[in-house]
Protein backbone atom coordinates (compact mmCIF):
# COMPACT_ATOMS: atom_id res chain seq x y z
CA UNK A 1 0.00 0.00 0.00
CA UNK A 2 1.06 3.34 -0.66
CA UNK A 3 1.96 5.67 2.30
CA UNK A 4 0.67 9.22 1.43
CA UNK A 5 1.83 11.61 4.30
CA UNK A 6 -0.45 14.96 4.44
CA UNK A 7 1.57 17.85 6.19
CA UNK A 8 0.07 20.16 7.79
CA UNK A 9 1.46 23.07 10.36
CA UNK A 10 1.49 26.77 10.56
CA UNK A 11 3.36 29.55 8.10
CA UNK A 12 6.66 28.72 8.14
CA UNK A 13 6.70 25.53 10.68
CA UNK A 14 9.25 23.74 8.74
CA UNK A 15 6.55 22.05 6.36
CA UNK A 16 8.37 22.60 2.78
CA UNK A 17 11.45 21.55 4.27
CA UNK A 18 10.54 18.87 5.64
CA UNK A 19 8.88 17.29 2.20
CA UNK A 20 11.57 17.87 0.96
CA UNK A 21 14.39 16.26 2.69
CA UNK A 22 11.61 13.08 2.47
CA UNK A 23 12.05 13.78 -1.08
CA UNK A 24 15.95 13.82 -0.90
CA UNK A 25 15.67 10.89 1.60
CA UNK A 26 13.28 8.17 0.09
CA UNK A 27 13.54 9.46 -3.94
CA UNK A 28 9.44 10.02 -3.42
CA UNK A 29 6.86 12.36 -4.85
CA UNK A 30 5.61 15.48 -3.60
CA UNK A 31 2.60 17.19 -4.15
CA UNK A 32 1.92 20.86 -2.68
CA UNK A 33 -1.31 22.27 -2.38
CA UNK A 34 0.49 26.06 -3.11
CA UNK A 35 2.15 24.99 -6.47
CA UNK A 36 -1.67 24.83 -7.87
CA UNK A 37 -1.98 28.36 -6.29
CA UNK A 38 1.16 29.45 -7.70
CA UNK A 39 0.66 28.06 -11.12
CA UNK A 40 -2.61 30.62 -11.35
CA UNK A 41 -0.95 33.43 -9.70
CA UNK A 42 1.92 33.23 -12.47
CA UNK A 43 -0.61 32.72 -15.51
CA UNK A 44 -2.47 35.72 -14.05
CA UNK A 45 0.91 37.59 -13.81
CA UNK A 46 0.28 38.65 -10.33
CA UNK A 47 2.64 38.92 -7.15
CA UNK A 48 3.68 35.68 -5.53
CA UNK A 49 2.38 37.70 -2.37
CA UNK A 50 1.24 35.59 0.70
CA UNK A 51 -2.15 38.29 0.68
CA UNK A 52 -2.36 36.74 -3.29
CA UNK A 53 -2.28 33.13 -2.15
CA UNK A 54 -4.93 33.10 0.30
CA UNK A 55 -7.11 35.48 -2.10
CA UNK A 56 -6.96 33.12 -5.05
CA UNK A 57 -7.51 29.88 -2.97
CA UNK A 58 -10.65 31.59 -1.25
CA UNK A 59 -12.06 32.44 -4.72
CA UNK A 60 -11.38 28.85 -6.25
CA UNK A 61 -12.49 27.42 -2.96
CA UNK A 62 -15.79 30.40 -2.83
CA UNK A 63 -16.36 29.20 -6.32
CA UNK A 64 -15.53 25.73 -6.98
CA UNK A 65 -16.05 24.33 -3.39
CA UNK A 66 -13.87 24.04 -0.41
CA UNK A 67 -12.67 20.45 -1.66
CA UNK A 68 -11.93 21.31 -4.96
CA UNK A 69 -8.15 21.49 -4.36
CA UNK A 70 -7.75 17.89 -2.22
CA UNK A 71 -9.91 16.51 -5.44
CA UNK A 72 -7.58 17.84 -7.55
CA UNK A 73 -4.87 16.48 -5.04
CA UNK A 74 -6.46 13.02 -5.17
CA UNK A 75 -6.52 13.31 -8.69
CA UNK A 76 -2.72 13.53 -9.12
CA UNK A 77 -1.81 11.35 -6.52
CA UNK A 78 -3.67 8.15 -8.16
CA UNK A 79 -2.21 8.75 -11.28
CA UNK A 80 1.16 8.29 -9.09
CA UNK A 81 3.20 4.70 -8.63
CA UNK A 82 5.11 5.98 -5.81
CA UNK A 83 5.52 3.75 -2.53
CA UNK A 84 5.56 7.02 -0.62
CA UNK A 85 3.69 10.35 -1.43
CA UNK A 86 4.23 13.31 0.30
CA UNK A 87 1.31 16.00 0.31
CA UNK A 88 2.29 19.55 1.71
CA UNK A 89 0.17 22.42 2.78
CA UNK A 90 -3.20 20.38 3.88
CA UNK A 91 -4.99 23.62 5.56
CA UNK A 92 -8.79 22.86 5.49
CA UNK A 93 -10.84 20.40 6.94
CA UNK A 94 -12.21 20.00 3.36
CA UNK A 95 -8.59 18.86 2.65
CA UNK A 96 -8.70 15.97 5.13
CA UNK A 97 -12.00 15.03 4.73
CA UNK A 98 -11.44 14.15 1.39
CA UNK A 99 -7.81 13.14 1.36
CA UNK A 100 -8.51 10.83 4.15
CA UNK A 101 -10.49 8.52 1.95
CA UNK A 102 -7.28 7.73 0.19
CA UNK A 103 -5.62 4.18 1.53
CA UNK A 104 -2.70 4.76 3.04
CA UNK A 105 -3.01 8.92 3.77
CA UNK A 106 -1.74 10.31 7.20
CA UNK A 107 -1.98 13.60 8.26
CA UNK A 108 1.49 14.95 9.93
CA UNK A 109 1.89 18.44 11.64
CA UNK A 110 4.87 19.74 11.91
CA UNK A 111 4.73 22.56 14.71
CA UNK A 112 7.50 25.31 15.90
CA UNK A 113 6.88 27.91 18.54
CA UNK A 114 6.29 31.84 16.72
CA UNK A 115 9.22 33.25 17.41
CA UNK A 116 11.12 30.85 15.42
CA UNK A 117 8.80 30.59 12.74
CA UNK A 118 8.97 34.39 12.51
CA UNK A 119 12.74 34.05 11.71
CA UNK A 120 12.62 31.19 9.75
CA UNK A 121 10.16 33.29 7.41
CA UNK A 122 12.04 36.28 7.15
CA UNK A 123 15.23 34.05 6.63
CA UNK A 124 14.06 32.38 3.53
CA UNK A 125 11.65 35.15 2.08
CA UNK A 126 9.86 32.47 0.19
CA UNK A 127 6.57 34.93 -0.35
CA UNK A 128 7.40 38.10 -2.13
CA UNK A 129 6.60 39.83 1.42
CA UNK A 130 8.24 37.86 3.70
CA UNK A 131 11.54 39.82 4.25
CA UNK A 132 9.97 43.25 5.49
CA UNK A 133 6.95 41.55 7.23
CA UNK A 134 7.33 42.86 10.54
CA UNK A 135 6.20 40.90 13.65
CA UNK A 136 2.84 42.27 14.48
CA UNK A 137 2.02 41.55 10.76
CA UNK A 138 3.51 37.91 11.60
CA UNK A 139 0.89 37.57 14.46
CA UNK A 140 -1.87 39.39 12.12
CA UNK A 141 -1.65 36.48 9.63
CA UNK A 142 -2.72 34.23 11.80
CA UNK A 143 -5.80 35.32 11.85
CA UNK A 144 -6.02 34.59 8.43
CA UNK A 145 -8.46 31.82 6.93
CA UNK A 146 -5.85 29.90 6.05
CA UNK A 147 -3.81 29.62 9.53
CA UNK A 148 -7.23 29.42 11.39
CA UNK A 149 -8.20 26.46 9.94
CA UNK A 150 -4.54 24.82 10.21
CA UNK A 151 -4.89 25.18 13.87
CA UNK A 152 -8.34 22.94 13.75
CA UNK A 153 -6.69 20.81 10.78
CA UNK A 154 -3.27 19.85 13.07
CA UNK A 155 -6.03 18.37 15.82
CA UNK A 156 -6.56 15.37 13.84
CA UNK A 157 -2.87 15.01 12.92
CA UNK A 158 -2.14 11.30 14.16
CA UNK A 159 1.95 12.33 13.85
CA UNK A 160 3.42 15.78 15.50
CA UNK A 161 6.92 16.37 14.47
CA UNK A 162 8.53 19.03 16.89
CA UNK A 163 10.45 21.53 14.88
CA UNK A 164 11.99 23.97 17.46
CA UNK A 165 15.61 22.13 16.87
CA UNK A 166 18.46 22.17 14.36
CA UNK A 167 18.01 20.04 11.09
CA UNK A 168 19.42 17.48 12.42
CA UNK A 169 17.11 16.99 15.23
CA UNK A 170 13.99 17.35 12.32
CA UNK A 171 15.59 15.03 10.13
CA UNK A 172 16.18 12.11 12.83
CA UNK A 173 12.25 12.18 13.78
CA UNK A 174 10.82 12.30 10.03
CA UNK A 175 12.99 8.89 9.80
CA UNK A 176 12.00 7.70 12.90
CA UNK A 177 8.39 7.96 11.35
CA UNK A 178 8.86 6.91 8.04
CA UNK A 179 11.34 3.86 8.60
CA UNK A 180 8.41 2.49 11.68
CA UNK A 181 6.12 2.10 8.65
Amino acid sequence: MTLILGITGLMAAGKGTAAKYIKEKYGVSTYTFSTMLGDALDRFYLERSRDNFIKISEAIRGTFGEDVMARTMAKDVEKDDNKIIVIEGVRRMADIEYLKKMPGFILVEIFADIKTRFERLKKRSEKSDDAVKTFAQFEADHQRSTELSTVEVAKYASVRIDNNGDLPKLYKQLENFIGNR
